[in-house]
């Protein structure tokens, strides 16, 4: 009875964990063009991001 609860444990666990993973993955979803653009819009303004890019802060080398 114990050996195959550990053959449970070893063999299937990993596999049930790796389904687990692979499904997690594949239920993400992408941004769209639209979504993408506010969300570097929302960036930049909680960055304080100038639009070209980044200033250099006076003092630093």
């Amino acid at each position: 009875m114990a050996d195959n609860f550990w053959f449970v444990v070893v063999a299937l666990g990993p596999i049930l964990l790796g389904g687990a993973i692979a499904y997690a993955l594949l239920q993400r979803r992408r941004l769209t063009g639209s979504e993408e653009i506010k969300q570097e819009e929302a960036i930049e303004r909680l960055y304080d991001k100038p639009p070209g890019g980044r200033e250099p802060h006076p003092g630093n080398h």
